[in-house]
């Protein structure tokens, strides 16, 4: 019997990309999204008959209520992400990221699946000997981190959960941002010839946007053995400081010149590497390198620009 999976934000940097790979598996996928940011990261998918896309705000409790009976498997992906947008609308980032959350708990029943995908940005500043592992304090330094801290114990309430804390993400999206951190760094490395980086010490966790699709598909998979759990989802051999990232950049884009700035204070204050143990023993394990990334993110944007431009 087919699937029915609900996803809510999926025309996004993620859900684009998951929505897209779920309908290739022959999964009825029905998505809501307000296409705030993009208006055809879905395009693709239309002429599909296994894909019903709603053009719709989560926050319509009476189509989102309808929506949820259908579904076999929920996916809530729809947020304001990222500490800079939540501290702007901080009403607004709380009713999506936490109250959403907690409206989609309260309407649900106790067969159906949720896969949630958090962030590991909660354990805000680690130990310096030590990785942040699923049991290490969460110490969020952003209204975003404690507003998805929040909706994972809600979403750990229902029995059929399985919860994520994503590494930074990187790679290319039918979605594509700009803003996040390896996609920053190549994109400012390619038209500027310069990265100027403040905080170079810092430390952070990162994962490629196809190992984060195909985390979510090893669970629909093996839910029964994943479920009621939370789980670090990284590359571990990604585990490294900013310095060593713009260094990796450097070997790829001819000419490029770093600057460290000791003067001033990154905003994002986040420093931790992360164990993605867990996830790793029950069998899931990312595989594209932040190499094969970044080299990806250098051939593709020029294009994505040329292509903007043409409009």
């Amino acid at each position: 019997m087919k699937k029915t999976f609900l996803i809510t934000g999926g025309a996004g940097y993620i859900g684009s990309m998951l929505v897209t790979k779920l309908v290739n598996l022959g999964y009825e996928v029905h998505v809501i999204d307000r296409l705030l940011f993009s208006k055809e990261s879905l395009f693709h998918l239309f002429s599909y008959p296994n894909f019903r896309f709603y053009h719709s705000d989560v926050r319509n409790k009476k189509l989102l209520k309808k929506l949820i009976k259908k579904a076999d498997y929920i996916l809530p992906l729809a947020a304001l992400v990222g500490a800079p947008v939540c501290d702007k609308n901080k009403d607004e980032a709380i009713k999506v990221n936490f109250k959403n959350i907690e409206f989609i708990i309260k309407n649900i029943k106790k067969n159906q699946r949720i896969i949630f995908p958090t962030t590991n940005s909660g354990y805000g500043v680690g130990e310096k000997n030590k990785f942040c592992t699923e049991e290490s304090p969460l110490r969020p330094v952003s209204l975003y981190g404690v507003t998805k801290n929040n909706a994972e114990k809600i979403i750990l309430t229902h029995k059929n959960s399985i919860c994520f804390r994503l590494a930074t993400v990187f790679g290319y999206s039918y979605r594509m941002r700009t803003d996040l951190l390896v996609n920053n760094l190549v994109d400012l490395g390619l038209k500027k010839k310069s990265i100027r980086i403040f905080e170079p010490n810092f430390r952070r966790n990162f994962i490629h946007i196809n190992d984060v699709v195909n985390a979510f598909v090893f669970a629909i998979k093996n839910f029964r053995k994943l479920r009621g759990e939370v789980y670090n989802l990284g590359l571990s051999d990604a585990n490294i400081s900013k310095l060593s990232l713009v260094n990796k950049i450097k070997k790829y884009v001819k000419g490029l010149k770093i600057a460290v700035d000791l003067s001033r204070s990154d905003p994002d204050q986040r420093d931790y590497f992360v164990s993605n143990r867990k996830i790793e023993k029950k069998g899931f394990r990312a595989k594209v390198s932040l190499d094969a990334g970044i080299i990806e993110l250098i051939n593709i944007l020029p294009y994505l620009k040329k292509i903007k431009n043409n409009y």
